[in-house]
């Protein structure tokens, strides 16, 4: 059986999906920047369920041509999720806008050139719905919203999003040979984790339940479960109906807020989330937008889990992770 190529092995979503594979008794081979993760990355694996006897890793950098031909060979699958989430926005926007860019499309370009069958790339609801709409709390945003990467003030991460997406399609529709691109565009990322090193939404679960988030954020903003972010990406290589398509990926429901997520950890965990913020950053009320799921559940059968299933599910693998602990 060919093996399956999964971008980005060590990164937050790719473990899930590599696990979610290999339970399915998939091979896959995986790429890294540094081979010197590969062992952690192992243990996350087998944490999710998967058997890394079948699993390979190889180096391949998103910046640089080399590894990419050997990574790819022999796969008629791929699965690109490898991407730059910066914990900060960078003071100069070319430092994310380029790697996100040129990774997608050397990936793309490797892919295409090996013969591979169809490419699912996760790009994010950042190059959907990042240009406020007056209707965004009644319409709401499908796949057919595209978010203004020249709109003035848009931060970096959003921006790099859109870039790497629209270069993606334009890349595929001009020369994209016989290969098959499917996007996903999840929301807000968060769900259990299976390594100890943290990434943006667990470290801000953990944050909230630690005491540092002092005063919750206003922000709001659709949540997905990375498990199910995984089985969409599964759904997506595996429906033929899904070639050339976007697909949102965010939970049932209306969009959530940190101070609300804060008093969900509080009402769940009681004294152990005595810390979490019970007020929110002072400015002006933000809308709520609708952002809509239903061609993913339509077409590929999707069906996510409920946000308060994913938030209690996240902090209890960060504790059962000693990455937590009692506040009293």
């Amino acid at each position: 059986m060919n093996p399956v190529l999964v971008t980005g092995g060590s990164g937050y979503v790719a473990t899930h999906l590599i696990a979610a594979l290999l339970r399915q008794g998939r091979p896959v081979r995986t790429t890294v920047r540094s081979t010197a993760r590969e062992e952690a990355l192992r243990v996350a694996v087998r944490r999710g369920g998967g058997d890394d006897t079948a699993l390979e890793v190889v180096p391949a950098d998103l910046m640089a041509d080399d590894g990419w031909p050997a990574a790819l060979a022999g796969c008629a699958e791929v699965h690109h999720v490898a991407s730059p989430i910066p914990s900060v926005q960078p003071e100069d926007p070319d430092e994310l806008i380029v790697p996100a860019r040129e990774g997608t499309l050397r990936v793309l370009r490797a892919a295409r050139d090996a013969g591979v069958r169809r490419t699912v790339l996760t790009s994010s609801f950042a190059a959907v719905g990042y240009t406020p709409r007056p209707d965004a709390a009644s319409a709401g945003y499908t796949e057919d919203d595209w978010t203004d990467p020249d709109m003035p003030g848009l931060a970096p991460y959003p921006r790099s999003k859109t870039v790497a997406e629209r270069a993606a399609w334009d890349l595929m529709e001009r020369e994209g040979g016989g290969t098959e691109l499917v996007v996903l565009n999840p929301t807000g990322v968060f769900g259990p984790t299976l390594t100890t090193e943290l990434r943006s939404s667990t470290q801000l679960v953990k944050a909230m339940l630690d005491g540092t988030m002092q005063v919750a954020p206003r922000h709001r903003f659709g949540v997905v479960d990375v498990r199910d972010l995984a089985d969409l990406h599964l759904r997506a290589m595996a429906r033929p109906e899904a070639a050339g398509r976007r697909f949102l990926a965010v939970a049932d429901g209306a969009t959530t807020s940190f101070l609300e997520v804060a008093a969900l950890l509080r009402r769940h965990f009681g004294a152990f989330a005595e810390r979490v913020p019970t007020q929110e950053a002072a400015g002006d009320d933000l809308p709520r937008p609708v952002i809509h799921n239903d061609r993913a559940r339509d077409v590929l059968g999707w069906r996510p889990r409920p946000l308060e299933t994913t938030l209690t599910e996240t902090v209890e693998s960060l504790r059962e992770l000693g990455l937590l602990e009692a506040t009293g």
